[in-house]
């Protein structure tokens, strides 16, 4: 029973709670995290397994259309974080707990094999672009949003310039896109230019979906790839290690 004698519905509540999301938005994201599950997938198959090609597409990633593939599945998934901002109050509170989850990434694959430590990778880019969301451009305008997305992607055409006139021999600046020359990370998302990109999105949050409603008269039925988007970041950090130890168990990578 409810306080004011009505029957409580668990399950009503949480109907309601579907219904009151965006599901464009859920449908949009979850598609890129299949997306990037496939690419892995494909990386995986390749590199560990030795597979030339898997269901017609080629395991060799160094491709210029798997590079394009990757650049947009991510940038999808940024750009739809930074509207995803627009419609939360908690966007210091998420970055930083995402923030905290993507150290924990950097020193787990630091122990596994220093080779593929991830440094300043797509969660701590996110995590760091919500905190800057959050502390400066909450309040801002749509077009204040576009404006400073539009100047860190302008900014990002000067970087390889920037990079040789400064002559780095440090990593500090890696959040940024300046490093070392012998910086490598197996997942690297500097905030120049994705930054740009999360601030677009949120421009588009702030005009599109100002109303925090879908933009479309109808909606579909529960299905796998929405269900993907609401969950996105336990599938992201669940998927990998779900990949290779089903690899392992077939014996198809070395124990």
């Amino acid at each position: 029973m409810t306080p004011g004698g009505g029957l409580d519905y668990p399950h009503a509540v949480k109907n309601e709670a579907l219904a009151s999301r965006i599901w464009e938005i859920d449908f949009l994201r979850g598609l890129s995290i299949l997306l990037v599950i496939g690419y892995h997938l494909l990386y995986d198959l390749g590199n560990y397994v030795g597979l030339p090609a898997f269901l017609g597409f080629t395991t060799d990633l160094s491709t210029p259309a798997w590079t394009m593939a990757q650049n947009f599945f991510a940038g999808m998934f940024i750009v739809l974080s930074g509207t995803s901002s627009t419609l939360t109050r908690s966007n210091l509170r998420r970055g930083l707990r995402l923030l905290v989850i993507s150290f924990a990434v950097t020193v787990v694959t630091s122990l596994i094999d220093a080779s593929m430590t991830v440094w300043f990778g797509i969660l701590q880019c996110l995590a760091v672009s919500m905190l800057l969301y959050g502390a400066a451009f909450k309040k801002a305008g749509a077009a204040a949003c576009a404006a400073w997305g539009a100047a860190v992607l302008g900014l990002s055409v000067f970087m390889p310039l920037i990079q040789r006139a400064l002559a780095v021999r440090f990593d500090w600046l890696m959040p940024l896109g300046l490093h070392g020359p012998s910086f490598s990370s197996f997942d690297y998302f500097p905030l120049i230019p994705w930054f740009g990109l999360f601030l677009l999105g949120a421009a588009l949050g702030k005009t599109a979906y100002a109303a925090k409603r879908s933009l479309l008269p109808w909606r579909p039925p529960q299905n796998l790839v929405n269900m993907a988007g609401r969950y996105s970041l336990w599938i992201y950090l669940a998927h990998q290690p779900l990949i290779m130890g089903v690899l392992y168990v077939f014996g198809l990578v070395e124990r």
